[in-house]
């Protein structure tokens, strides 16, 4: 199935090698291929030659009411934040915070308005932020608070942002903190976004890069009750898992392992195949992974088939060629 005259398809004229709109791009052809997979254990999917963009005739999609080639929440509350982050020309976690609400509320960056996906977390969150709760304050605190909502998102920071590691870091811990705040989702976000970093810097070993850097960073963390909180937990990402495979679920250390999994494949397509294969929370894993590989592999090793059939492009259209202008 192809739609002609596709907006995503016609940017591989002028962008063709731009990895980081190709890291914007490919965060939302992972989530709009995902999401009529989620929810399923990866014994019910399809084979890996059937996951498309519309699913084999006869499989029990999830969310039957959306129309397939559609991006959920990942990419709605990625394209708020990029939104954000062009319009006050650098982070701002209060303009984000009243985005989001837009977009929960209104449907802002949904592709027909529609949104049909909402965490638990977040929805929590965000009604804490209705009720006039600080953005520093209202995201979930607790251990059992550290689903992927806030790293499904950050990615477009990382694509924008021209500051230092160090102050891209400090970014990324900030735009979780609306809706999750516990420091271990601060941390896994501050991990991908120098994960990203490194694959747009096209080095050698990105995720071993971050890791050091990252752990240098928080060694010279001023405040010594966050150092300690913030290097604890990059210790328990390091670890996760001990000894079980990727599973692709919502739980936030599972799913940044699940996309590193994902990233060993050697093409944008097997990339978020198998991040979907891993089952569950297929929509998420595959954008997160998504994300990356569109920077690694660029627009250009996106297959035409899923940018022809992405739908929203006019949702997207303003933003592209703004990106990596944010201090």
């Amino acid at each position: 199935m192809t739609v002609k005259n596709n907006g995503f398809a016609a940017l591989l004229k002028d962008h063709a090698s731009n990895a980081a709109i190709g890291g914007l791009v490919g965060l939302l052809v992972g989530d709009a291929l995902g999401v009529p997979y989620e929810f399923h254990p990866p014994e019910d999917l399809p084979s890996r030659d059937l996951i498309e963009m519309v699913p084999p005739v006869g499989f029990r999609r999830a969310h039957a009411g959306v129309q397939p080639r559609t991006w959920s929440d990942d990419g709605a509350q990625s394209l708020t934040l990029i939104a954000s982050l062009l319009e006050c020309g650098r982070f701002n976690v209060k303009d984000f915070s009243d985005r989001l609400l837009q977009w929960l509320d209104d449907g802002y960056m949904a592709v027909d308005g529609d949104v049909f996906d909402v965490g638990i977390q977040t929805a929590e969150a965000l009604g804490y932020l209705r009720d006039g709760v600080s953005p520093h304050e209202s995201g979930g605190t607790d251990e059992r608070s550290n689903g992927n909502g806030s790293l499904m998102r950050v990615l477009p920071l990382a694509l924008s942002h021209t500051g230092s590691d160090e102050a891209l870091v400090k970014d990324a811990h900030l735009q979780s903190l609306p809706t999750y705040a516990h420091a271990r989702s601060l941390v896994a976000c501050a991990f991908y976004c120098l994960v990203a970093r490194g694959y747009l810097r096209q080095l050698a070993e990105p995720w071993v890069w971050a890791d050091r850097r990252l752990d240098e960073i928080y060694q010279d963390w001023p405040r010594e009750r966050e150092r300690k909180a913030y290097l604890r937990e990059l210790d328990l990402l390091r670890s996760f898992p001990k000894t079980d495979q990727p599973r692709g679920t919502g739980y936030v250390l599972d799913c940044l392992w699940s996309a590193r999994k994902a990233m060993e494949e050697d093409s944008f397509e097997d990339v978020v195949r198998t991040a979907i294969l891993f089952g569950n929370d297929t929509d998420t894993t595959a954008a997160v992974a998504g994300g990356l590989a569109g920077i690694r592999f660029g627009l250009a090793g996106i297959p035409a088939r899923w940018l022809e059939q992405l739908r929203g492009f006019e949702l997207v259209e303003s933003l592209i060629g703004r990106i990596g202008v944010v201090s």
